[in-house]
């Protein structure tokens, strides 16, 4: 009679050798036959934590024929097979898990919670808007950022909750909505994003609504951008922000504060940073990547007498790259003129990613 290999391995998951059910549970993975779903889960129990870790990557594989089984862990009284289940079925991510998923976004368990929000996200379950909203202010940050994570995966079906939450009275859930948002990336946000931007009490908020427009890159957040442009905390993600939209209206900004000539009175120093690296620093850099990320031709000298900057030499040289042709030129003379010798490495570096070799005019 042939062997049955899924039966031999379904056997082995019950020696008592630890290491032996570990390698029959993974065999069982590979072998993914719908047979091993029982025993597997059973597993979930075993005192060994590389076991339980094994046949929890095996049920992930198995993947369809495991999804309804496991759905019954999720009520179990054993809180760790409870996590795994969830777990799985957040990396399975299959609608059938919905309805016993959203139930579990109260459980006292926070990584229960933490689990069931991503799996929800991965499967883009609408239903679960309404309940994944107060996660946003949950008191563990991971159930938090999955929360926000999972309405921004839903998508446009989570923008009316998500535009409404950025007035909650709780500034957690206006901070994640607001991430939320920029992750949808969606036009309609721009409007409740300003709004935020001009009013919201809470700078890391403000912050963040700066971030979340710049990943929008809708051009009407131009003008009101420009007009924090000056603001300590928010200077170099409006940079950021400027150069992410791409539109022209920003250029002279930018090529000021990329060339040093529109410093403020006084830049906060950086934590963390020791006291040689101000924002204003961190905002010349951004205003350098941005042009390039721009790649508008008047950017092109603003740019090459970045390269004199020791700060900025290295991403200038970069920006100059994404200019093709009409950096050339301007790089030999670069090239040409300048006696330092760092100066004249990163030029020739440039000249070489697009395509220049010596020789050649």
């Amino acid at each position: 009679m042939p062997s049955d290999t899924v039966a031999e391995q379904i056997a082995a998951l019950r020696d008592e050798d630890w290491a032996v059910r570990e390698e029959a549970a993974q065999a069982l993975g590979t072998l993914r036959d719908s047979r091993a779903v029982g025993p597997l889960l059973s597993l979930l129990r075993d005192e060994d934590r590389a076991v339980r870790q094994a046949a929890a990557d095996a049920l992930t594989l198995i993947g369809d024929a495991a999804v309804v089984p496991l759905l019954s862990r999720l009520a179990e009284a054993d809180g760790e097979v409870q996590e795994a289940a969830a777990g799985i079925l957040a990396t399975i991510g299959d609608a059938r898990a919905t309805s016993a998923l959203i139930a579990v976004l109260t459980s006292p368990n926070w990584v229960l919670r933490m689990h069931s929000a991503k799996a929800l996200g991965r499967i883009g379950a609408s239903q679960a808007i309404e309940a994944l909203v107060p996660l946003l202010q949950d008191k563990v940050k991971a159930v938090r950022i999955e929360a926000s994570q999972a309405l921004a995966r839903i998508g446009a079906a989570a923008l009316p909750a998500l535009l409404e939450s950025v007035r909650h009275p709780e500034w957690l859930v206006r901070l994640h909505a607001v991430e939320a948002l920029g992750k949808v990336k969606a036009s309609e946000s721009v409007e409740a994003l300003l709004y935020v931007l001009f009013n919201d009490p809470d700078q890391a908020i403000r912050e963040d609504s700066v971030r979340a427009l710049g990943e929008i890159g809708d051009p009407r957040a131009v003008e009101f951008l420009l007009n924090v442009i000056t603001e300590p905390g928010l200077r170099p993600l409006v940079v950021e922000a400027l150069g992410a939209i791409g539109d022209r209206r920003a250029l002279p900004a930018l090529i000021a504060i990329a060339s040093g000539k529109a410093q403020p009175a006084q830049s906060r120093v950086i934590a963390g940073c020791g006291d040689q690296w101000t924002e204003e620093l961190l905002a010349i850099t951004e205003a350098v990547r941005a042009l390039g990320r721009i790649a508008d031709v008047e950017a092109i000298p603003a740019l090459v007498a970045a390269l004199d900057n020791t700060v900025t030499r290295a991403e200038s040289a970069a920006a100059l790259v994404r200019f093709g042709q009409p950096a050339v030129a301007p790089l030999l003379a670069v090239v040409r003129n300048t006696t330092d010798e760092n100066i004249r490495y990163h030029a020739r570096e440039a000249l070489t990613a697009l395509g220049w070799r010596p020789g050649r005019v």
